[in-house]
């Protein structure tokens, strides 16, 4: 495998944990404010970034490449609201598809179908991720300062497998 991609390829790992922690961090936040059904949804999206960053160090070890862990930034912690943990988790999603389709541009420049294949799968989980962290936000956004309407939100979200 060509050593730029391979580099490209960890510092994606290295990402996909780092949204695991930034998830983490949210997590956190909505248990100290006591909604358990967004702190639930966003324990399950923590996991959900950690299998994806195992995505890529399977790929790699099967690639017989070197997988190289770095150092996890830590997440924000703190956020006023739930609209704003939701907008900072479009955010994310919107930066990580960034990520994913300039990783495939660069696989596709070093002629890597292997790995064209294999970030296919990510191309189409990110449209679903955006989707996803949008949608909540257009809920937090209509419900605005009505907090029975976002406990009725906490609920749903937290009925997330």
């Amino acid at each position: 495998m060509d050593k730029e991609l391979l580099d490209a390829l960890n510092i994606q790992l290295n990402r996909e944990f780092h949204s695991a922690y930034f998830y983490l961090a949210m997590a956190a936040y909505f248990e100290r404010e006591n909604l358990k059904g967004f702190a639930k949804w966003m324990r399950a999206q923590a996991k959900e970034e950690a299998d994806h960053a195992m995505k890529f160090f399977d790929f790699i070890n099967e690639r017989n490449e070197t997988v190289v862990l770095k150092p996890i930034e830590v997440p924000k912690q703190t956020w006023s609201s739930p609209l704003e943990v939701f907008k900072d988790a479009y955010e994310h999603e919107q930066k990580v598809s960034h990520y994913i389709h300039r990783l495939y541009e660069l696989a596709q420049e070093k002629r890597d179908y292997p790995t064209q294949v294999f970030l296919h799968w990510f191309i189409t989980e990110q449209v679903e991720e955006e989707d996803q962290t949008l949608q909540i936000v257009e809920l937090l956004e209509k419900a605005g300062d009505n907090f029975a309407a976002i406990l009725e939100l906490d609920e749903q979200l937290g009925s997330r497998e």
